[in-house]
C-alpha cells in the first residue's frame, strides 16, 4: 500500500481559522460541504475528496485510513508550507462516516497538526468486515450504481429527498461517477478499521457529531468517541441521518463554530 492521491477544493473565501472537511464514502466535498461551508463564514473550509471520486484521481492500489490520514495530514503541511495556510493560524478538521474515521486516524496519528476535531456520523468501527468486503465485491464487479437505492435510504432522514430534491440528487450523482475500483478499495480501508481501544490515546479535543435518524453510526456510537477520548464532547442533530452537513447545514455550522471557536479562544 501506498498514500493514495486526493486533492482539496477551497469552499470558502480566505479567513481564519481554517476546517479541512472531509467526505462520507461516495459523496464528494461540494456537495456535502457548500451549504454548511457557506455558514461557516469565520472559517476557511478547504474540502477535500477521496480518491476516484470528485477531484481526486482514482486509486491505483488499496489503501487504509492511515493511509488517507497521511494523505490528509500532507496537504496541510504542504499548505503550511507554501503559505495557503499562514503560520499560526488555527486548523481544524471536520469528517464524515469514512471522512470522521480519517478524523480518528488524524488524531491518533497527527494529531499536533490540528487544533480541535469533528467526527461527524462516524464511528471508532464502523458494520462488520464482511459486510464492507461485500459491498467491496459488488460494486468492483457492477459499478457503484448497485449503491443509488440503498445508499439514499441510509444517508437521508426521511422528508430530506422531498424537501431538497437538488440537494440529494446531487450527492447521490457524486456516488453514480465514483470510481468503482476506488470505492471498493474505501470498503475494504473500513472493513479493517477499528481503533475502539485506541481512542484514549487521543488528546485533541473531539466533538463527536451524530444524526439522531442514523441507522449506520447511530448516537451511541458519538457517546463512545466522547466517552474514551480524552477531552471528548458529543452532540446529536434531530432530523438527520447519516449526512449531516447536508441535511441540516445551519444546526452543522454553528456546532462547529462553536466548539471550534471555544479551541480558538484558549489557544489565544
Amino acid at each position: 500500500m501506498s498514500i493514495p492521491a486526493i486533492k482539496a477544493t477551497r469552499l470558502t473565501g480566505p479567513g481564519a481559522p481554517v476546517l479541512i472537511a472531509g467526505p462520507s464514502l461516495g459523496t464528494t466535498a461540494l456537495p456535502l460541504w457548500n451549504r454548511a461551508a457557506a455558514a461557516l463564514d469565520t472559517f476557511t473550509v478547504i474540502g477535500w475528496d477521496l480518491p476516484g471520486h470528485g477531484a481526486s484521481p482514482a486509486a491505483g492500489d488499496g489503501f487504509s485510513i492511515d493511509d488517507l490520514a497521511a494523505a490528509v495530514a500532507d496537504l496541510v503541511r504542504g499548505a503550511r508550507r507554501s503559505g495557503d495556510i499562514a503560520a499560526g493560524v488555527p486548523v481544524f478538521y471536520a469528517g464524515v462516516s469514512l471522512g470522521g474515521a480519517v478524523g480518528l486516524q488524524l488524531g491518533l496519528d497527527h494529531g499536533d497538526l490540528f487544533d480541535g476535531l469533528a467526527v461527524m456520523c462516524s464511528g471508532a468501527k464502523i458494520g462488520d468486515a464482511e459486510g464492507w468486503e461485500e459491498r467491496a465485491d459488488t460494486v468492483r464487479a457492477q459499478g457503484t450504481p448497485t449503491q443509488i437505492t440503498g445508499s439514499a435510504q441510509r444517508w437521508f432522514a426521511p422528508g430530506f429527498m422531498e424537501r431538497e430534491p437538488a440537494a440529494a440528487a446531487a450527492l447521490l450523482h457524486s456516488l453514480q461517477d465514483a470510481d468503482r475500483f476506488s470505492y471498493a478499495y474505501c470498503c475494504s480501508a473500513l472493513a479493517n478499521f477499528d481503533v475502539r481501544e485506541r481512542l484514549p490515546d487521543i488528546t485533541v479535543p473531539v466533538l463527536a457529531v451524530a444524526g439522531a435518524e442514523d441507522a449506520v453510526t447511530p448516537p451511541s456510537f458519538a457517546d463512545l468517541i466522547a466517552d474514551r477520548v480524552t477531552n471528548g464532547t458529543a452532540a446529536v442533530v434531530n432530523e438527520a441521518a447519516h449526512l449531516v452537513p447536508a441535511e441540516q447545514p445551519a444546526q452543522t455550522a454553528q456546532l462547529l463554530k462553536d466548539f471550534f471557536g471555544a479551541q480558538y479562544l484558549e489557544g489565544i
